[in-house]
Order: structure tokens, then C-alpha cells, then sequence
């Protein structure tokens, strides 16, 4: 609990966290009814990978390959971002055409009952900072600098 409650301060500090984030944290962990032991149990949980996107030369090339190796179709795409989705029924390879390539640029990782507010003060309250743009969407960014979509199961 210690770390937990250190993180909270120390993401205060910096600006990260709101005095309210803060407050609403500590008291969470000081509350009882089992949501101290839990903070990092309660809210929600990865269920599954969704998507992987990649940044490629050839758009259509790459949809080619998919297409004639997997039995992908195009599920979606955003003709003016130059990004095709592929896969059986839903997503599951999004294509962008965009530098640089041959690059995963994202995944996203499916979560039961998404809820975006809801997830985005655990993720807060976890010391993570969420952030949304065209090539990710609701994502974070992993220690390495990996954007990490999150999107419902």
C-alpha cells in the first residue's frame, strides 16, 4: 500500500494528478470494505488482445498479403488517414499507411464494460497518463514508449 499511496503523491506533485484525484485516491485506500488491499484489483482488466496496427509502405500490397494468407477482408478503413482494418468478422490488423514503416505503431487490448471516464481515473490512480489522437486512439504508453490502445472487449 505504501507504493501505491507513493505514486499518488508523487503524481501529485508533478502535476500529473489533480488535488481531487488525489483526495478521491487516499480515500479509496483508507475507505475499507476491502479497497485497500484491492486498488489495484478493482476496476478493469485487460480481457484480450484486439488489434495490432502497422505502419506500412504499400497499402495495398500489405492488404494483398493478408487477404491471400489469412482470409482477412476489409472490415473498416479511414480513406482520408490512409488506414485500412482487416480481419474475419472485426479488426484484428489495421494497416496505415505512414513513416515510419515495417513498425507495430500500436495494440490494443480489449477490456469487459468499457468505460472510458471509468477507465481513465483507474488508469490515473495506477500512475498512468491517458492520452487519445488518430493513430492510437485511447491509448497510454508502455515503459518503452509503446502506444497501448484500450478498447472494449
Amino acid at each position: 500500500m505504501e507504493t501505491i499511496i507513493s505514486n499518488l503523491v508523487t503524481r501529485f506533485e508533478r502535476g500529473a494528478l489533480t488535488r481531487r484525484e488525489l483526495i478521491r485516491g487516499l480515500a479509496m485506500l483508507a475507505g475499507g470494505s476491502g479497497m485497500a488491499a484491492g486498488l489495484q484489483e478493482t476496476g478493469f482488466k485487460g480481457a484480450k488482445i484486439d488489434h495490432i496496427s502497422i505502419q506500412v509502405t504499400n497499402l495495398q500490397r500489405s492488404i494483398e498479403f493478408y487477404e491471400k494468407l489469412f482470409g482477412f477482408s476489409v472490415v473498416s478503413q479511414d480513406k482520408s488517414n490512409e488506414i485500412v482494418r482487416l480481419g474475419i468478422t472485426k479488426t484484428l490488423i489495421s494497416l496505415h499507411h505512414k513513416n515510419p514503416t515495417g513498425i507495430v505503431d500500436h495494440f490494443a487490448i480489449g477490456v469487459d464494460h468499457f468505460d472510458k471516464e471509468s477507465v481513465t481515473r483507474d488508469l490515473k490512480l495506477r500512475g498512468a497518463t491517458p492520452e487519445e489522437n488518430i493513430d492510437a486512439g485511447f491509448h497510454i504508453k508502455d515503459p518503452e514508449g509503446l502506444s497501448v490502445q484500450i478498447v472494449q472487449a
